[in-house]
């Protein structure tokens, strides 16, 4: 092992990017994409209910407005679901 080596300290910003040497140290997570879809990811929640003869209906919601943005099985199913002659397969007639 040498004695004689020198050691100097070296100033961050000559070794990281320019944009990451401004950032401020926890990083710019607040103004990350990834943290604008997880923003917008815990702004809706899942909601399971029963529906007509023991199914369920899946619905997307907004916490904020309340609003469902996307439910599953679509309301004209359901609809159709209530009707009395309704059975699995009779919405659409695949007889030639």
């Amino acid at each position: 092992m040498q004695t004689n080596a020198k050691i100097a300290p070296v100033n961050a910003s000559a070794i990281l990017p320019a944009a990451a040497a401004g950032s401020s140290a926890d990083g710019d997570f607040h103004d990350s994409r990834a943290s604008q879809d997880a923003e917008r990811a815990a702004r809706y929640r899942l909601v399971i209910e029963e529906g007509p003869s023991g199914s369920f209906i899946y619905k997307t919601m907004d916490r904020v407005t309340g609003e469902v943005v996307k439910q599953l099985p679509r309301e004209q199913v359901v609809d159709l679901m209530q009707t009395g002659d309704y059975s699995s397969g009779s919405v659409i007639n695949t007889t030639a």
